[in-house]
């Protein structure tokens, strides 16, 4: 029978072409109408320390990256001992014998990489050499990858022709080297295109995509890991009449100046990491205060200080949900996939717009980081929420009431001080107990404009349910339907919305025996946010730095299933 999946991991160190070679295969496969996804892993360093990329190709949508390896491609010895365990059995280690050798064993195969390149004239089309291997070890047809090669080097320039010429050589070589190996896989199933048009991603890429979408004006960030690409993906895309964008000298600068821009009248962003969030506190607490719209994203890393700049983690939901001192429960938007990405970008503006105050999206690196293939966002679609502008005249109260007012832009009436001091109706500051219940109760109700949060829900009837948050919502899912397929009951709920949670969403899960939550951090911090909302949660925890393994968590929920069976069996 034909393989509906192909998992390859490449280990080195950085600059070895490792990350370029599984987004090479990546986009090849999926131009040839396959699903990819793509896992990053690396060190802090610009160059060199251990690195480690892997793609998963499949005819079915990608959940995870895969938890054992049909290849894996080692460009150095210490790769290959640290990685060798994770293959499958009768999968295959291929290795570059121009760096070091192996013993032979039936399982790996040895390739010159850099020679082979050189060959063809060009000495940088290793990655080329290692993808004709890997195409021939599974069948895949070589026309595949020729067209991956077109396009990507067809630029308009005076020597593309040579480079394809050189690239299409060295694909050829290294599946010379494979067939000489006789080794083989299988054949790989030949893909269905998609009915709607796919596009290759990284998450992101897809969130600056959705600001763009949501009709952003200004963006303006200090460089930090994981966040850096948005900042160079706003500084090269958000230009034109009234758009800027901006490197800021610290955080503390770029928090203070979108805040600027929200009370201007535009739609503003930062883009940060965990110590970086921790710098703005302060500001996103004035926002909050001045009821000032602005949208905030955090890709998490590892904490807490510089923690792991590199490695994925969830364990900044409790500083996003309450980022400021005092009393404050900020909106936090949660992507889960690449896609996501793009519609919590849009969805976090609105809310911003909505409610007139700041949101955060809480991504991560392995979102930041991930290439994957997902239907192109119909942008007709998308429904874009404007601010509420007051067209009034002076003398008008920009805080008066329980809900929210139109919003005053400067130059036109409705003058008002954005006091971040406690104030009254007008924004002049005050200290009145009587003041200070109105304000407080007025900013905590607004948050009910934005109980309009969508979730998934399966066999809701299950007194237990499993449910996920943020970039975990794919490996949980593949092993929620591994257990499925077990004869286990279990029920699914999911959503972007973790702040307001949807009241149908809570009210159902208030009714469950046990909700079970797998999440990167040690505290358990969704499950405690659930148990503080009334959800008898629990949680199922991980902090390596890396991602959870679907066989992983097939045996922790499999474990907490089973353990509420047993409670529940008459004695």
């Amino acid at each position: 029978m034909k393989s509906q999946d192909f998992v390859v991991r490449f280990a080195g160190e950085g600059g070895q072409g490792v990350v370029t070679s599984a987004e090479g295969l990546a986009q090849a496969a999926a131009q040839a109408g396959y699903h990819a996804q793509t896992f990053a892993t690396f060190p802090s360093q610009i160059l060199g320390g251990p690195t480690w990329t892997q793609a998963r190709i499949s005819t079915r949508p990608v959940l995870s990256p895969g938890d054992q390896l049909d290849v894996l491609v080692v460009f150095n010895r210490e790769a290959y001992e640290t990685h060798r365990q994770e293959v499958r059995e009768n999968g295959v280690i291929v290795f570059d014998s121009g760096t070091f050798e192996l013993v032979a064993n039936g399982r790996t195969l040895g390739m010159p990489f850099e020679a082979l390149a050189k060959s063809t004239g060009n000495p940088r089309a290793t990655n080329m050499v290692i993808m004709g291997a890997l195409a021939q070890l599974v069948n895949m047809p070589q026309e595949y990858l020729e067209q991956f090669v077109k396009q990507r080097f067809s630029r308009g320039r005076s020597g593309d022709e040579e480079i394809i010429r050189a690239n299409i050589m060295a694909l050829s070589l290294g599946r010379q080297e494979a067939l000489r190996s006789g080794f083989n896989l299988g054949e790989l199933a030949l893909p269905t295109k998609p009915e709607r048009e796919h596009i290759l991603l990284k998450g992101n890429e897809a969130a600056a995509l959705g600001a763009l979408a949501a009709g952003v004006d200004v963006y303006i960030g200090y460089p930090i890991s994981p966040a850096n690409t948005i900042l160079i993906f706003m500084e090269r895309n958000l230009v034109g009449p009234g758009k800027f964008a901006y490197q800021a000298s610290s955080e503390i600068e770029a928090i203070n100046a979108i805040i600027g821009a929200g009370y201007a009248g535009k739609k503003a962003m930062t883009a940060t990491s965990g110590p970086g969030l921790s710098l703005m506190k302060e500001g996103i607490g004035m926002g909050w205060m001045t009821e000032v719209p602005v949208v905030i994203v955090n890709v998490q890393r590892g904490g807490p200080a510089t923690g792991l700049p590199t490695k994925t983690e969830q364990s900044d939901l409790m500083s996003s949900l309450y980022p400021a001192h005092g009393d404050v429960s900020m909106p936090v938007i949660a992507p889960g996939t690449v896609e996501e990405c793009f519609y919590a970008m849009v969805n976090a503006f609105n809310w911003a717009e909505r409610y007139q105050g700041p949101v955060i999206v809480l991504s991560e690196q392995i979102l930041s980081e991930r290439t994957q293939d997902i239907p192109r966002p119909d942008l007709s679609s998308l429904v874009i929420e404007n601010r509420e502008v007051y067209r009034g005249s002076n003398g008008y109260l920009r805080y008066e009431g329980p809900g929210v007012t139109p919003f005053p832009v400067p130059g036109s009436p409705g003058a008002y001080n954005a006091n971040a001091s406690e104030h009254d109706t007008h924004g002049d500051t005050t200290h009145l107990p009587s003041r200070r219940v109105e304000m407080t109760e007025r900013r905590f109700a607004k948050l009910k404009l934005l109980e309009d949060g969508t979730y998934e829900c399966e066999h809701r009837e299950e007194p237990v349910a499993v449910m996920p948050w943020g970039g975990s919502k794919g490996p949980v899912r593949e092993a929620y339907e591994a257990l499925l397929d077990r004869g286990e009951r279990l029920g699914w709920y999911y959503t972007m919305q973790i702040n307001p949670l949807s009241p149908r969403l809570l009210n159902e899960l208030r009714q469950k025996e046990r909700v079970i939550v797998p999440e990167l951090n040690y505290l358990g911090q969704f499950a405690a946010f659930l148990r503080s909302q009334g959800v008898r949660a629990e949680a199922i925890t991980q902090y390596t730095g890396l991602p959870f393994k679907v066989r992983d968590l097939v045996a922790r929920l499999e474990e907490r299933v089973r353990v509420r069976q047993k409670r529940t069996v008459p004695a």
